[in-house]
């Protein structure tokens, strides 16, 4: 086995923080353009940032076998998919906030798992 359950916690710790990093760096950045846009990109990477913490809880939540394990990591993902959605359609529809700032923050957030994976140092 290469990876040890710990290297997985650190990991997925890891790129929680790094998320919420980034959602206070694009809502600082989107405070030019004024406090609403601001709100909305930061919240946009806030919500990934708390279904990675979703997923990285029921993923790495013990040991066990090999079936339970992949039960773990999907209703991870199912979690973390219901939260981003859930997060977006309170964005976007019930605060009504600006949908460019907000996805922006998405993706800013959700570029730190591409960067993460790649520099695992």
């Amino acid at each position: 086995m290469l990876n040890s359950l710990a290297s997985g916690r650190r990991l997925a710790l890891r790129i929680i923080l790094l998320q919420l990093a980034v959602a206070v760096i694009v809502g600082l950045t989107f405070l030019t353009l004024g406090l609403r846009d601001a709100l909305a990109a930061a919240s946009g990477a806030t919500v990934v940032a708390l279904g990675t913490a979703l997923l990285a809880w029921r993923a790495f939540a013990g040991l066990g076998g090999g079936g339970m394990t992949m039960w773990r990591v999907m209703s991870g993902m199912v979690l973390k998919w219901i939260v981003i959605f859930g997060g977006l359609v309170a964005i976007l529809g019930q605060w009504k906030l600006p949908p460019l700032a907000a996805i922006t923050g998405l993706v800013a957030a959700y570029a730190i798992n591409l960067l993460a994976f790649r520099f695992k140092g």
